[in-house]
């Protein structure tokens, strides 16, 4: 919120409060002429500082999505992973295929959310929205996974591979279990 104020010809003082481009507006319109910088004072708190220290406690470092979809497609289990993940109707499998690959070939190094997964899985051409995403982590597949803290309505939550999940998934890959 930007604040400013002025003083019409008859002596009135005026304070505005809206947007800078609000504020910016009804100076020029009040002045006559293309209203100076103003100066204008910000209500709004900076959140780079705690844009920063919600990284560090997160410990993000940015997911490299066309590295994981690559790893599906290259890796040594690439062929079971298309004939028993890829080509079925299972969204359990297909999302816990991407906590998989991390798990498996970059040494658990990520944890991802649910919009990261969804991202993967777009990529490699079988996409499964966001809110399915999520719905199905901490449903039918939270047995498979653990999160990094409680859900709560507009907090991700970061999910990495449980030891079960992954004996899950290779009996899957090995087509000994048929899946949800």
């Amino acid at each position: 919120m930007a604040k400013a104020s002025i003083t019409l010809p008859n002596g009135t003082v005026v304070n505005i409060e809206g947007t800078p481009e609000e504020v910016k507006h009804l100076l020029e319109f009040y002045s006559g002429q293309p209203a100076e910088t103003p100066r204008l004072h910000s209500t709004k708190k900076s959140t780079s500082k705690k844009k920063a220290t919600k990284k560090a406690e997160t410990g993000s470092e940015s997911v490299d999505y066309a590295k994981i979809v690559n790893l599906i497609k290259e890796c040594e289990e690439a062929e079971a992973i298309e004939e028993q993940i890829l080509d079925r109707a299972s969204q359990v499998n297909r999302a816990l295929l991407p906590l998989y690959i991390v798990h498996e070939y970059l040494a658990n190094d990520h944890k991802l959310t649910s919009g990261e997964i969804s991202k993967v899985t777009t990529d490699l051409g079988i996409p499964i929205s966001q809110p399915n995403a999520s719905r199905t982590l901490s449903g039918t597949a939270s047995r498979y996974v653990i999160g990094d803290k409680v859900k709560k309505k507009g907090q991700p939550v970061r999910y990495k591979l449980s030891r079960r999940g992954v004996k899950y998934l290779k009996a899957v890959l090995e087509g000994t279990e048929s899946g949800e």
